[in-house]
């Protein structure tokens, strides 16, 4: 398929408010196949409105609303205890920001594992109550049968392979997967397998370079990277990582562009040092009433009578 930048087709974003606006021209889950071998592509995710609005002023091509939200939100040690609800709920609250990416809701674990008819039930509601335009479900050729029934329900889907977090306790932990030939070949026909299937994208985390390269250059829908080396159509990162929002701890194939919750740690110690010294608020920041109606006020002796604001008004 012939490489097509997204950029050329699609107009930058515009304010939106007034009925005589334009709306900003949504990036779609066809677009993203069609650059492959092309621009890169770059996803991050996003959990709320406003990081939302942040992820596509900085020019997001996708907006990735992961099941990552229990660990870097919700305070959980692992994805497993995301929802089909809490994954609802957070891909609506970046719709509601309108983005001109693309804003992908992951499946959580166990909703895509049963049925065809609950997997397709749980696909839409990200769809229908989340706003998502395309869905992302982990695994290899074992989900064939989910993708192709998502997609026959006309709801784009992106895979999702190597450290897949919802195995975690299968995999024995997060540890990086296709080290060995056999293990790799496994990844490379799961590639190829989903592929077939259907789905627009592959997410390939945790995997060797040489892995992601391989695959990258046999399949032909784009490669997203996240630990997998420079050789993908594209990279993907968890946005509290990239800004500096989490712990002390991140994997190493995070880049940290920024420390954000030192910044917020000395922007709130010094509004807590001016409510201790009194100097916030400032007259500034005090809303005040009309001097006449002022002095009414300051010549109440008896708050507590129900009369006594009636008859001041009335002298």
């Amino acid at each position: 398929m012939p490489a097509q930048s997204v950029e050329h087709s699609i107009p930058q974003p515009v304010a939106v408010g007034r009925k005589d606006e334009p709306m900003p021209q949504k990036v779609t889950a066809p677009q993203i196949l069609a650059r492959k071998g092309g621009p890169k592509i770059k996803m991050v995710t996003a959990y709320d409105a406003p990081s939302a609005l942040i992820a596509d002023r900085a020019g997001a091509d996708i907006i990735l609303v992961g099941d990552s939200v229990t660990n870097v939100v919700l305070g959980y040690d692992s994805t497993l205890a995301a929802t089909i609800d809490v994954m609802v709920h957070h891909t609506a609250a970046v719709a509601r920001a309108n983005p001109k990416a693309l804003v992908l809701g992951d499946m959580p674990w166990l909703s895509y594992h049963a049925s065809a008819e609950e997997t397709v039930n749980n696909a839409g509601r990200l769809v229908r109550a989340g706003g998502a335009g395309a869905v992302k479900l982990e695994g290899g050729r074992k989900r064939i049968p989910a993708v192709r029934a998502v997609l026959d329900a006309e709801i784009p889907v992106m895979g999702h392979l190597g450290l897949t977090p919802q195995s975690v306790h299968a995999m024995g932990g997060y540890k990086v997967q296709g080290r060995q030939a056999h293990a790799a070949y496994e990844l490379i026909s799961d590639a190829h397998g989903l592929a077939d299937a259907g789905v627009f994208g592959l997410v390939l985390e945790g995997v060797p370079d040489v892995v992601a390269s391989v695959i990258t250059e046999e399949v032909q829908v784009p490669t997203i990277g996240i630990g997998a080396g420079a050789h993908c159509d594209g990279q993907v990162l968890v946005f509290h990582d990239v800004l500096g929002l989490g712990g002390e701890w991140t994997p190493k194939f995070v880049r940290r562009y920024a420390n954000l919750a030192d910044d917020a740690v000395v922007a709130l110690e010094r509004f807590f040092a001016d409510v201790d010294s009194g100097v916030f608020p400032s007259d500034e920041e005090t809303y005040h009433m009309p001097e006449e109606s002022a002095e009414i006020l300051r010549g109440f002796t008896q708050a507590s009578d129900s009369l006594l604001a009636d008859e001041a008004m009335e002298n």
